[in-house]
């Protein structure tokens, strides 16, 4: 299909999972991103590290590839570039590059978003483009335009979201087999799931990279993945999986993105990635597999919820072409995207202010004035009980408390004093509990 006008040049960088998939959208769906554009895309050229290499059936002509990928986006006939690499360096540099040159730029690194998108933010002011990354976070879902631009009019008060497939795979896995977080890792990394080192993924770092850029959308804020507590999901037990079962609920891997007063009353931020559990009637309770989800809540929108496949080279394939075509469309009409909103330059509020709730199992010696002592514990820090279950007996007691919300300050301070009681053998785990009274 001819459009009659030139086309718009694409420099892709990285020609791996996402980026062959990239390739192959742009080929089959040509003349229907033509007609939705008013003009045709064509690849200017592919950077990547072995241009030799096998790459299948790929639709492209060999010719494209170059190891220089500075030399790529420098050129002049390049209107749009595509980032599918990763990490810091050398993408910041290439990126930063294009931006103040003119060039739109579309991203899937959340790692750099979230580390410095200060400098992607700045650079694209600068030199008057486009900076898209819907591909970002959490995958095909259409979740950082509706924050950037459709509830632009509102004010989102707070996000909770299921962010990393790997991690809600092997919780899932756990809660419906019984198994331990060892075997529902294996059985991850079997299915493709989780990485050989899966580390970014079970211990938080991919989801706080995530949290980052959905609380600085979300609360037009600049926040990094340094404002952000994280805690991993290693040390879930299937003990802890039977105990929430037992209290109607489930364990997920959370971002939890908050906006309000902090101890001082002063308009702050709170963004923390950690596992806890939730009630199962809860919206994001029923997510199971590898899917991701969002939970936004605005105060004239309401709930609002944003399910999806989170990951793999087809979804994120899908939304790095639409942010493509947004950029092309807007490269065509001589206009630009909404600019960064950072207006607001709200605080960052410490983890020891955030107001949760804690499930505390703790293995107890069984004599009288236990139950009495370790409630004198809680007391002293000013968390209130709100359940006690006792089981097993003699050596084999154990106590599970589940707490009302209380500054996590003051749950930390209660776990450390319990640690110290003679009647408290160990305690054998500590989660949060979200989403309930």
């Amino acid at each position: 299909m001819s459009s009659g006008k030139p086309a718009v040049r694409l420099a892709l960088l990285g020609c791996g999972t996402v980026g062959s998939e990239v390739v192959r959208l742009l080929h089959e769906q040509a003349d229907d991103l033509t007609a939705r554009i008013g003009a045709p895309l064509e690849l200017a050229g592919i950077a990547v590290r072995r241009p030799g290499r096998e790459r299948g059936d790929l639709p492209v002509d060999p010719a494209l590839f170059t190891t220089d990928a500075l030399s790529l986006v420098k050129r002049d006939d390049v209107d749009v570039v595509i980032e599918v690499v990763g990490g810091i360096e050398p993408a910041r540099t290439w990126l930063s590059e294009s931006l103040r040159a003119g060039r739109s730029v579309v991203t899937a690194n959340k790692a750099l978003l979230a580390e410095d998108g200060a400098t992607l933010h700045d650079a694209a002011a600068e030199g008057g483009a486009d900076l898209y990354y819907e591909a970002a976070v959490a995958g095909a879902i259409p979740l950082l335009r509706p924050l950037r631009e459709s509830l632009h009019g509102d004010r989102v008060t707070r996000v909770t979201g299921i962010v990393n497939g790997t991690t809600n795979f092997i919780l899932s896995s756990m809660d419906a087999s019984g198994a331990g977080f060892g075997e529902a890792l294996e059985e991850a990394t079997e299915l493709g799931y989780a990485e050989a080192d899966p580390t970014a993924d079970v211990e938080g770092f991919d989801a706080a990279a995530k949290a980052a850029i959905l609380a600085s959308l979300a609360f037009h804020t600049r926040v990094t993945a340094a404002d952000v507590f994280r805690e991993g999901m290693t040390a879930v037990t299937a003990a802890d999986v039977a105990s929430a079962k037992a209290m109607g609920c489930t364990i997920k891997l959370l971002c939890l993105a908050e906006r309000g007063p902090d101890s001082r009353g002063t308009e702050s931020v709170s963004v923390r990635v950690h596992p806890a559990m939730i009630p199962l009637s809860h919206p994001l309770a029923s997510v199971g597999d590898a899917y991701n989800a969002v939970f936004v809540e605005a105060e004239a929108a309401g709930p609002l919820m944003f399910y999806g496949r989170g990951a793999g080279g087809t979804p994120t394939a899908s939304a790095v072409l639409g942010d493509i075509v947004a950029a092309a469309r807007n490269r065509l009409s001589g206009t630009r995207a909404p600019s960064e909103s950072a207006y607001a330059h709200l605080p960052i509020r410490p983890i020891g202010e955030a107001v949760t709730r804690y499930h505390i199992s703790l293995d107890v010696a069984d004599r009288q004035g236990v139950l009495a002592t370790v409630a004198g514990v809680f007391a002293k820090h000013e968390v209130s009980i709100a359940t006690v279950r006792q089981s097993g007996r003699d050596e084999d007691a154990t106590l599970v408390i589940v707490t009302h919300g209380a500054p996590d300050a003051n749950l930390r301070a209660t776990v450390e004093d319990l640690r110290t009681l003679p009647i408290v053998r160990s305690i054998a785990s500590v989660l949060r509990v979200e989403g309930g009274a």
